[in-house]
Formats: C-alpha cells, structure tokens, sequence
C-alpha cells in the first residue's frame, strides 16, 4: 500500500514538473505578469470596496429625496391628465433615476470620496497607512481605479443607454406632465444634399407627412430639374432609411431648351432626409446615442446648418463629464486625508460647494457656446481645465 501511494506521489511530481516545463505553462505565466489585477492588494480592494459603496449609498439617498420632491411637484398634473401608473413608474421614474444620478455624478463622487476618507483619516487609518512607508501617491491607486470604474461607467450610460430613456420620459412628458409637444413646422426649406434644396410648406411629425413639397436640382447653380407634390409621407416601414412616397406629383426636367415633365398620382422616391431633420424640439440632442450624434452633425454641417452646436456641446459634454470623477475625487482625496478637529462638516462643505460650482460652469460655458460663439469643444472641457489646477493645488498640499 505504501509502495503504491508512493509511485503516485513521485507520478503526480514529474508531471508537474513536465507541465512547469511545457509552452502553456510559460504562456500562463507570461499573461499573469500582465494581469493588472495583480497590482491591487488588499488595502486597495478595502478602499475600492468603501468608494463604490458609499458612492451607491449616496445616489440612492439623493435621488430618494429628489423623486419625493418631483411626485409631490407633479402629481396634480399626472393626475389632471390621467397618466396611469404604470407609465409613471415605468415609463417617467424608471428614466428619471439614471439621467439624473448620471447628471450629478460628479457631486456623488465627489460627496462619496469626502464622506469615506475624512472617517478614514478620523478613525487614524490614513495616518497608519502613511507610518508604514506607503507615498501619499500610492494610496492615491485604489480611488483612481474607483473613478475608472465610475468614468467608464457614466460614460457607457451617457453615450448608449440613457438617450434611449430620454425618448421614452420625454414623451411621457409631452403627453402627462407638459402636455405639449412641437409636432409640426411650416416654410421648411432644406439642403438634403450638394445641389439639391427640399422645400415643405408645411409639416406633421405625427402622421409623417408634408404638404405642398419641393424638390429643386441644380448643376452649377443651374435649375436641372424641379419636383412638385401635394403630399409626401415618409415610410416608417421600409426596408431602407429616406423612403418617402409623394402624391400628385409632377417632375420637370430641363435639357437646354428642352423640358420634360411627368405626373402621376403617386411615386416612391428616395430623400436623404427624415423626420428629425424637419422638427426640432427643446432637448433633443439628450435623445441621441453618441454614435447618432455623431452623424447628425456630420449630416448637419454637410448641408450648411448652423443648428449644430448644441449637439456638438451634448457629444463632447459626455467625454468631458466622465473625467470629471478624476479631477474632482483627486480634490476630495487631498481635502479629507488629514486628521482634522471638529470633523468633517468644513470639507464636505467645501466639497459640495465645489462640486455644485462645478455643474453651474458647465451649465454656463455651454450656454456661452450656443449664444456667444464659443468653440462646443472648449466650452465642454473649460470645467475640467479649470478644476485641474485645483486638484493640482489640493494635491500639493495633501500629506507626504
């Protein structure tokens, strides 16, 4: 018996030995030098752990006290226009949760960080930390990978997931709370393409139909040919995007001297033009994924518009709001890692105070950029600019 279960334990031995030797092995060990989790010790994963939890706890807390508010505020009008439940559950408070923790994260983190290491520093753990040995730059890591978390994050809810809700409340609004909505336009003249100019007298979004249409084609700036219809619907089910039917309808087309004209009652015809472009609401731009944007304004500028720049202040808001978390938890760090008496009311003060301050100069810079000409991308990133030389000062006084 002894004899086997040694010849067993020298056969497992070899072939371990035989796969420490073997390619997968090496391959392995190779990756695990590159696993970047290999980095984060046990001190990090406490600090992490106590960032994301009291950064959760706070959203929730504020944004509890927020719909309190926001019900008693609205709940003649949902009442008044009849608005059942389950929309206002689903459809209104179900995406006014994240827009608003998303809108406001930066004062969540802000509060999160704040709250967290002035009882880290009371309870005399940061000063312990900094004893041993370890650089305040050290103990930075673990709240940077907590901001990286958050940054990506609100960056994904911004950009993909949140414009989505945004349609959703925003007809919930127009229809139980406002109920009002820019449905229609009139003397609609577009550029939908490089020589060729639309023209509605009037338009319906609700039915997706446009009365007393035109069509114009130019070839160095040469009328080449002219369409004419009583109506034009766009179809909502086809297969291919700017399908559009046109009734009564008549095309003139010019060759020299010549002019060809054909009519008939209805025609499908292709518009590089849709519904979005003719009807434009207040917070619109907050409707579209970042990708929507994108080629809304590519579109936009194509056809010489000039009502693109609130949508280039949406597209480059929500880059600059993510690194927000950075610059603003590298202030509440430097702020409350020193041992204080009388707590921390003064620097959550401070903090709150700068973070609100904060959300006012994006608020305004973007407004400088619709009104008064300010390049969309300066007016999102002046904020984070100006925020960076304080988290640079707060820094250079935090302790060694």
């Amino acid at each position: 018996m002894n004899k086997k279960l040694t010849h067993h334990r020298w056969s497992l031995r070899r072939n371990w030995r035989r796969l420490k030797a073997s390619k997968l092995w090496q391959t392995l060990a190779r990756l695990k030098r590159y696993n970047p989790l290999r980095f984060v010790k046990r001190m990090d994963w406490y600090i992490i752990k106590k960032f994301i939890g009291t950064y959760i706890y706070s959203i929730l807390l504020i944004i509890s006290i927020s719909i309190v508010f926001d019900v008693n505020e609205n709940l003649a009008k949902f009442t008044t226009y009849h608005a059942p439940l389950r929309a206002i559950v689903f459809d209104y408070y179900a995406n006014f949760v994240p827009y608003f923790a998303n809108l406001f994260s930066p004062l969540f983190v802000f509060i999160a960080v704040i709250f967290f290491t002035s009882k880290l520093a009371g309870n005399s753990e940061i000063i312990a930390m900094l004893a041993c040995g370890m650089s305040f730059k050290r103990l930075l890591r673990p709240y940077l990978i907590s901001a990286a978390l958050i940054a990506t994050l609100n960056f994904f809810l911004g950009a993909y997931i949140i414009p989505k809700g945004t349609v959703v409340r925003h007809d919930f609004e127009s229809l139980y709370k406002n109920n009002k909505k820019n449905t229609s336009a009139s003397n609609i003249q577009l550029m939908v393409d490089r020589g060729v100019v639309a023209y509605m007298a009037q338009y319906d979004d609700l039915r997706k139909t446009g009365y007393g249409f035109a069509l114009y084609k130019f070839d160095n700036k040469k009328l080449v040919s002219q369409m004419n219809a009583s109506v034009i619907q766009y179809d909502t089910i086809a297969d291919e995007r700017y399908h559009w039917k046109a009734r009564n309808y008549k095309i003139r087309t010019l060759r020299g001297m010549r002019e060809q004209i054909k009519s008939g009652n209805e025609i499908d015809t292709l518009i590089q033009m849709e519904p979005m472009d003719l009807v434009f609401s207040k917070g619109q731009q907050e409707t579209f994924t970042s990708p929507e944007l994108l080629r809304y304004i590519s579109k936009q500028q194509e056809r010489g518009s000039s009502n693109v720049v609130q949508y280039e202040v949406e597209y480059h808001k929500r880059i600059a709001s993510s690194f927000a978390s950075f610059i603003l938890t590298l202030i509440g760090v430097s702020l409350s890692s020193r041992k204080r008496k009388g707590g921390m009311g003064l620097y959550l003060g401070i903090g709150l105070a700068l973070s609100f301050t904060y959300i006012l100069l994006q608020t305004i810079s973007a407004t400088f950029a619709i009104n008064a000409g300010t390049p969309p991308m300066l007016a999102a990133w002046i904020p984070n600019i100006l925020y960076s030389f304080i988290a640079y000062f707060c820094y250079k006084q935090a302790p060694n």
